[in-house]
């Protein structure tokens, strides 16, 4: 027998907290229609009561998402819950979702107020927010931290004043798994109407336990979760969706299900990271760009012979691009072949030794070799010092308008080459003339600006990722560089994704 573990999205409430990644009214509902794609079962809107904006934006995702419960966030407070309440006007399914903290830190320090009245608020906005909506999430803030016997009152008291579900938040990512897990255990056999209610787990990653103490919440008796997509939340951010999603699916299936499609995952990550504009770390599980690449000689070996020996998810299984086999300095001879077979070639042993050991050459000079340095090595027509070097940058802003001119010189195999071009701003600007010297239909994907520095000449970082077409499929390379002068410092940037190609 499976259980059903509901998915609770709050990327559009709770990752929205995360600098730099707010988004307009138009582009919530457009994540909001993804996540229905996608399949979870609530999506958090918003919190009415903090902007007019937030406000608008739940209307507008009620009015257009159908199947998921759209859920608003108000404290225990009446104007809280009036203005979510009229938030939720448009929609076919909703929930409030109203708390307090219940710790006694946050009683004594921030609330400043006692035990008592905390039960008597908490009961007080359950019953206030069950006259506009059937469907009431009362959260225990800071729960992670808080005295069990005491947690365990303020549920009594909800679940009978007409709470639905109640979140349980391990606020400061606190707690460990097994802490977050006996939590959920404690309530279930001390609160003797716990059955009326779904206990959901809602968890932090400040040290790195996000899904873990998640899961284990799951495995105690929790059957909803809180989650954002990549992770995305106010400081270490929240559990990941696709993390507890695929966590079920790999190693629970036969005990717990989610009607996720996760052949969307990867999709909604990519949609999220670039409307928030923040960047998903290469490594990160299950969407990073490195999740399904390999380019350990021994991993790569094992992935040709049986993609099982390294991968315990099939990457078409997240709507993810296939395998990779990444060819670097570390790479074996049975990479190479895989690779060059793959074009055509047919080596034998000893002409597969004598070619990897030129290969190692290009490696050694370059962080990964693609196709078009295999087929050179197959020509023998590689050159090694093929790097793109800046020689100069000169720009200047036209006063009559918003565009800038951008004068590059560049070397390119000794010879130096130079073009000038407009473009919106000096790194625009900058960019094209870089283009039009190289002939070369690239896209930039990501472009992140970081100061790294205080004081009179602040350091900026830039990362930059690049697309480039190749044929039927688009390469991806990364490049970062750091300068007080933010258009060098993406010029360089450029260049250094530019010289992985």
């Amino acid at each position: 027998m499976t259980d059903r573990i509901y998915i609770f999205d709050t990327t559009l409430r709770d990752a929205e907290q995360t600098p730099g990644c707010q988004l307009s009214s138009n582009e919530k509902v457009l994540v909001a229609e993804q996540l229905e794609m996608l399949g979870v079962d609530i999506i958090e809107a918003g919190f009415a009561i903090s902007s007019p904006m937030d406000f608008n934006s739940i209307i507008e995702i009620s009015k257009n998402v159908n199947k998921p419960i759209i859920c608003s966030l108000a404290r225990a407070v009446e104007k809280d819950i009036l203005a979510a309440a009229d938030s939720l006007k448009y929609a076919k399914r909703k929930r409030i979702h109203t708390g307090i903290g219940v710790s006694d830190m946050h009683i004594q320090n921030k609330l400043r107020t006692t035990r008592e009245n905390i039960i008597d608020i908490a009961v007080k906005s359950v019953k206030l927010a069950r006259n506009y909506v059937d469907d009431v999430q009362f959260y225990a803030e800071d729960s992670g931290r808080a005295d069990l016997d005491f947690l365990a009152s303020v549920c009594d008291a909800v679940i009978r004043a007409g709470a639905t579900v109640i979140n349980l938040p391990d606020t400061n990512g606190y707690a460990t798994p097994e802490e977050y897990g006996n939590m959920i255990k404690f309530l279930i056999n001390n609160v003797s109407n716990i059955d009326k209610v779904t206990l959901s787990a809602h968890s932090h990653n400040d040290l790195g336990l996000a899904t873990a103490n998640s899961y284990s919440a799951i495995l105690n008796g929790a059957r909803q979760v809180e989650c954002t997509i990549n992770g995305l939340g106010e400081r270490a951010g929240n559990s990941a969706l696709e993390e507890i999603v695929m966590l079920l699916k790999v190693r629970e299936s036969n005990k717990y299900i989610t009607k996720i499609n996760t052949k969307k995952i990867f999709e909604t990550s990519m949609l999220v990271s670039k409307l928030m504009k923040s960047p998903i770390q290469s490594n990160k599980a299950i969407v990073g760009r490195n999740a399904f690449a390999h380019s350990s000689g021994i991993h790569q070996d094992g992935i040709i012979k049986d993609r099982n020996n390294y991968e315990i998810i099939d990457p078409e299984l997240v709507g993810a691009p296939l395998t990779s086999l990444i060819l670097s300095a570390r790479s074996g001879k049975a990479a190479l072949n895989y690779k060059l077979e793959a074009l055509g070639f047919s080596l034998s042993k000893e002409e597969l030794a004598l070619k990897y050991d030129s290969f190692l050459k290009i490696a050694d000079n370059k962080s990964t070799v693609n196709e078009n340095d295999l087929l050179k090595l197959m020509n023998n027509k590689h050159n090694v010092d093929s790097s793109i070097k800046i020689v100069s940058v000169n720009y200047s802003r036209d006063e009559k308008s918003d565009f800038c001119e951008s004068t590059i010189v560049l070397q390119l195999f000794g010879k130096e080459e130079s073009a000038t071009a407009k473009g919106n701003g000096p790194v625009d600007a900058s960019i094209q003339s870089i283009n039009k010297i190289l002939k070369k239909d690239i896209l930039i994907e990501h472009f992140l600006i970081q100061g790294i520095t205080n004081g009179a000449s602040d350091t900026c970082l830039v990362s930059m990722t690049i697309k480039v077409n190749n044929g039927d499929s688009c390469l991806i390379y990364n490049g970062d560089s750091s300068s007080t002068d933010i258009v060098l410092a993406s010029v360089n940037a450029y260049i250094n994704a530019l010289n992985k190609i």
